[in-house]
């Protein structure tokens, strides 16, 4: 489960997943657009930096973030009712001012998922160190009287690279950026997912007991510079998607 340490600052993956690839249907897509728009360059709020993070983010970058967790929640939420789930709260879709919580990611049988995004080539899931205490809690949750206990994590793959993308186009750097262009340019691609895997509240707090977080500055496989601390689980140490739909189904 713990990375190889190759010296005083470099960590290497050991037990990665290969991306096995999914369609996403065209409706998430536009979906996950509509809102992550008007959440980043009209009337929602996110936050500039990460918990703990140094790097100050442009609004190309922070719509990147928010399509990519959005499209990751509709998926989640689409395989569930595929799976035979009926009581499901669906993903949140309201456009929040500064200091507004989503309460969970999803809710499927009074059972919290926190759901995670990457890049289809990642091969962990991270969780911002500052962000999570001893129990497993989320604590800016704690201070907005949210949710602060999920009962299981799942991170969700998502091809192609956003971020890789909007660089190319000049966009990532961006405050502001036309609709139509960045519409236009996000239905061109051809977009897919997998599950990364999934584990239990038990998981996240084993990792955090023993201390499993790549420090900020913290170099992964040698070229990526963590801009904050965070814990992680590997791909391949994590579960598959019928691990949560049997734990569900209990």
């Amino acid at each position: 489960m713990k990375l190889t340490k190759n010296n005083t600052n470099e960590y290497l993956i050991n037990n990665s997943k290969k991306f096995n690839e999914s369609p996403i249907s065209e409706k998430i897509i536009t979906d996950s657009f509509n809102f992550s728009y008007q959440m980043i360059f009209e009337d929602g709020h996110h936050r500039k930096h990460r918990s703990g993070g140094l790097n100050y983010r442009k609004k190309g970058a922070l719509f990147a973030n928010t399509l990519q967790g959005k499209i990751a929640e509709f998926i989640v939420y689409q395989k569930l009712i595929n799976s035979g789930f009926k009581n499901i709260i669906p993903p949140d879709i309201t456009v929040h001012g500064k200091g507004v919580w989503d309460d969970a990611d999803l809710i499927c049988n009074n059972k919290k998922i926190n759901i995670k995004s990457a890049v289809f080539f990642s091969n962990l899931l991270l969780l911002e160190k500052k962000d999570w205490n001893s129990n497993g809690e989320y604590i800016p949750n704690i201070k907005n009287d949210a949710t602060n206990m999920y009962d299981y994590f799942i991170l969700v793959r998502i091809k192609p690279d956003l971020k890789k993308i909007l660089k190319k186009h000049k966009l990532f750097y961006s405050d502001s950026i036309d609709k139509e262009v960045l519409k236009k340019l996000i239905n061109d691609q051809k977009w897919f997912y997998d599950f990364g895997g999934i584990c239990s509240l038990k998981t996240i707090k084993h990792i955090i007991k023993k201390t499993y977080y790549i420090p900020q500055n913290g170099l992964l496989n040698g070229t990526i510079k963590m801009d904050a601390s965070n814990y992680y689980i590997q791909c391949g140490n994590l579960k598959n998607f019928n691990y949560l739909v049997e734990e569900l189904n209990k």
